[in-house]
């Protein structure tokens, strides 16, 4: 059992269903991606584990018992809609989130100061929100997240707001926390961090899982069991019946580029073994995976 299980979770506005008997197992000391377009219900099971919102039916699961009150103070979550008071001093209001969490002034205080020194914003500790560009409130607004040191953080669209270079300082700061044994919940619609970032992930669409699993393993489930062939030669690849057939050849001054389709019953070291019959060097050779951006379009349109 993971960190956080959600067992047949479901919740209802009204007549609008945002979840339908929703099961989530999320193991611990990993980066789980929460996936979906827009309105297919992954707000709402973050609410759900924060106990903002309770469900009509199901029961979330923390640490092997059911969540209680108490558990969200080892939660640290930052939602996609921030929210900082922009009259106070950024200090004083990082203090005031730490404290909310559990800990004592001073314990607040010298976290507080190794995060600014660490981000390098030392100097903002006696500025007010509202000086602050967004994305100087969002690094802010991370600190304040994390700095309790939570066993779970779950992180809505984290990198949105920051340019490329501190959306890059936010990726190796989860993937240090990763390192020292937090849970990490991600939320977004970042496919290439889900890639750099997920160990698993679920995908939500229309209120209901649509997948979950690790993420290399739904990539090669959702390939084509096609690989890529670089190699030298003066003529082009010749397909086996039978071992792989030559869906492209690009061929670039005697440099080719080769997709090749392997036929079923044949594998890697079969194509390979047959490539190498023929009077042609060897380049490189790998596996075609999907990318998790395509998988995402083709699952949700499918579902569509």
């Amino acid at each position: 059992m993971g960190i956080i299980e959600c067992k047949n979770v479901s919740k209802a506005f009204g007549e609008k269903v945002a979840l339908d008997n929703v099961s989530v197992d999320i193991p611990k000391g990993q980066i789980f991606g929460l996936l979906g377009p827009n309105g297919a219900g992954k707000t709402t099971l973050i609410r759900i584990i924060n106990r903002i919102t309770i469900p009509n039916s199901g029961t979330v699961f923390f640490d092997g018992r059911p969540i209680t009150q108490d558990d969200v103070e080892k939660i640290g979550y930052l939602p996609e809609e921030r929210g900082l008071y922009r009259k106070m001093k950024v200090g004083e209001q990082a203090m005031y989130f730490a404290q909310l969490k559990g800990m004592s002034y001073r314990e607040a205080q010298d976290e507080l100061k190794k995060w600014f020194i660490r981000f390098g914003i030392e100097s903002w500790w006696n500025k007010k929100v509202e000086e602050l560009s967004k994305g100087m409130a969002q690094k802010v607004q991370f600190i304040t997240t994390v700095v309790h040191k939570p066993k779970l953080l779950i992180l809505d669209e984290p990198f949105s707001g920051f340019d490329p270079v501190n959306a890059q300082v936010i990726r190796e700061e989860i993937l240090r926390l990763k390192e020292e044994g937090s849970t990490i919940i991600l939320s977004t619609h970042n496919m290439e961090s889900v890639e750099e970032l997920c160990d698993s992930i679920a995908l939500i669409n229309k209120s209901h899982v649509v997948i979950t699993g690790g993420v290399d393993e739904i990539r090669r489930k959702y390939g084509n069991n096609n690989v890529e062939l670089i190699y030298t030669s003066e003529a082009s690849l010749k397909a086996v019946p039978g071992v792989f057939d030559v869906l492209s050849d690009q061929d670039d001054m005697g440099r080719h580029t080769s997709v090749l389709s392997i036929e079923n019953g044949s594998t890697t070291n079969d194509v390979l073994a047959e490539v190498m019959k023929q009077e042609l060097t060897v380049n490189s050779f790998k596996e075609l995976v999907p990318r998790m951006n395509d998988i995402f379009i083709k699952l949700v349109t499918e579902e569509e």
